[in-house]
């Protein structure tokens, strides 16, 4: 996925950024409310990660902006404080879920994953296409129970394709879900990881086709 993290604290931000991409997600950080609104406007998000105490406009006012605006995308609160009313006004403002500082990294990421799946229309933690197999939970994928060895954005690449099997992806919408903003993308980042992955789902996995000028699509099986 791609992530926008909102928190001002420079050294969580660098520990909550590199927890992610480690899992797999792009991460773009900015540290006010102000940039925050700024950049969401154009930027195809699938999770924000909002802390309440930001300087200047805080999470709430950023929060209360973006749903007033149409934006949907899925919204997790940070916050250290522990007041209900917090919580409660947070949630009726239309945030998705709420985390209180200081959390451990398994909860952030599983709350993570499950606000990923909610978005996608999908529940379940585990994505199945043919032969193909990916844990979401955990980042393990098979082949028929041959383990794939995947790196960080192979991984986020063929997830991207599997959730939408058998149709086309458009190659902006790849690099859009893989690389952060602040991360130099190539040319052919793109396809160098495809070429990769056709070689590791060979020859018994789902097969990666490119639609030229477009996009890839995975088979469906």
């Amino acid at each position: 996925m791609r992530i926008l993290l909102i928190e001002d604290d420079a050294a969580l931000a660098r520990s909550i950024a590199a927890l992610l991409r480690a899992g797999g997600n792009a991460v773009d950080h900015v540290a006010t409310g102000e940039d925050a609104l700024s950049v969401v406007a154009g930027e195809p998000y699938a999770l924000v990660i909002l802390d309440v105490g930001l300087p200047g406009i805080d999470g709430f006012t950023v929060l209360e902006t973006l749903r007033r605006r149409g934006e949907r995308v899925p919204v997790l609160m940070l916050t250290a404080r522990d007041a209900l009313d917090d919580r409660v006004r947070g949630l009726d403002l239309g945030a998705d879920d709420y985390l209180r500082k200081p959390f451990e990294p398994e909860e952030l990421e599983a709350r993570v994953r499950a606000l990923g799946r909610r978005r996608g229309g999908d529940p379940l933690p585990v994505l199945s296409v043919g032969t193909l197999t990916i844990n979401r939970s955990t980042g393990d994928a098979d082949i028929a129970g041959r383990a794939l060895d995947l790196r960080r954005r192979e991984r986020a690449v063929l997830e991207a394709l599997a959730t939408r099997a058998g149709r086309v992806v458009p190659r902006e919408l790849l690099i859009g879900e893989v690389f952060g903003f602040d991360e130099p993308v190539g040319d052919n980042a793109i396809e160098v990881h495809v070429t990769r992955l056709r070689g590791k789902l060979a020859p018994d996995g789902p097969g990666i086709r490119t639609v030229r000028g477009v996009g890839y699509m995975l088979d469906a099986g």
